[in-house]
């Protein structure tokens, strides 16, 4: 091997990277890891989704509303309590929700009409296919997402309804990330710009509000706290290449930044992009 080659080669592999990024952004690149690996499992999970929704589709009925909030839980019973009064709480009134807990069992909750509770057979371990259960019960025109540990300003559903009314196909608002302890840690709030979310997670499930149609599901893709992108940001980047997609500049999700919790990512240190094969 001739002196230098190992460098040269090096610097062509981070030629490479660095042209990767450039084309597609370090996003997309993570996604299309994950889907290389996480494949298999994510066909098992489809199934395994499609079953559940079948099951429950026989005996549970989902009130028709204009929008369906779709609450995924998983041994939270406190959080999940705080969490479906304040989707209860919304200021628009033609509006269910439905929990759906992923194979731990329910607490109880309140006594209302609009809200309808859901368990699993098993832990699936996948928010995806938690979430996309109650999109398969419900049949509203809108779809919201509010995680067990998180909670919305009263609000919340309304101002993503007027801007869905007047065009957009999917809303999203700000966020307030708070700690354990109750204090702020920041907030999340940023226009729309596809280019920017390649680089960039800043659409959160919390403050998603969209229209129902044609690919409207979650990853079913398995992802611990370890992996990037989330199932957020999945969902935007797709939709979003036919969807007009909305800011609105309010802060309407009060977010808990929990270490416990596989939604959430501890650190704003960017990861390097995966190495090309």
């Amino acid at each position: 091997m001739e002196p230098g080659q190992p460098r040269s080669r090096g610097r062509a592999v981070l030629a490479v990277r660095a042209g990767l990024r450039r084309t597609f952004g370090i996003w997309p690149l993570f996604e299309a890891r994950n889907k290389a690996v996480g494949w298999p499992g994510a066909v098992r999970a489809m199934r395994t989704e499609r079953r559940e929704a079948q099951r429950l589709g026989r005996t549970v009925v989902v009130p028709p509303a204009l929008v369906t909030t779709v609450i995924a839980t998983c041994n939270r019973p406190e959080s999940l309590v705080r969490a479906v009064h304040s989707a209860l709480a919304q200021t628009v009134r033609d509006h269910v929700v439905v929990v759906v807990d992923d194979g731990a069992g329910l607490p109880p909750l309140p006594a209302d009409e609009r809200l309808v509770a859901v368990s699993l057979t098993h832990n699936t371990g996948v928010a995806g296919v938690v979430r996309n259960v109650g999109i398969a019960l419900s049949g509203s025109t809108f779809l919201a997402f509010l995680d067990d540990d998180n909670e919305w300003q009263p609000h919340h559903l309304a101002a993503c309804v007027d801007a869905l009314e007047r065009g957009a196909d999917l809303v999203y608002t700000g966020v307030e990330r708070v700690r354990p302890d109750g204090s702020r840690l920041d907030v999340l709030s940023r226009p729309f710009e596809r280019r920017a979310l390649a680089e960039e997670s800043f659409v959160d499930t919390n403050s998603i509000v969209v229209r129902r149609g044609r690919g409207v599901r979650f990853s079913r893709l398995a992802r611990s706290s370890a992996t990037l992108p989330k199932e957020d940001w999945e969902l935007a980047w797709r939709l979003s290449r036919r969807l007009r997609t909305v800011h609105v500049p309010e802060t309407t999700v009060r977010y808990v930044v929990n270490p416990d919790s596989y939604y959430t990512r501890w650190g704003t240190e960017e990861p390097e992009p995966p190495h090309p094969r």
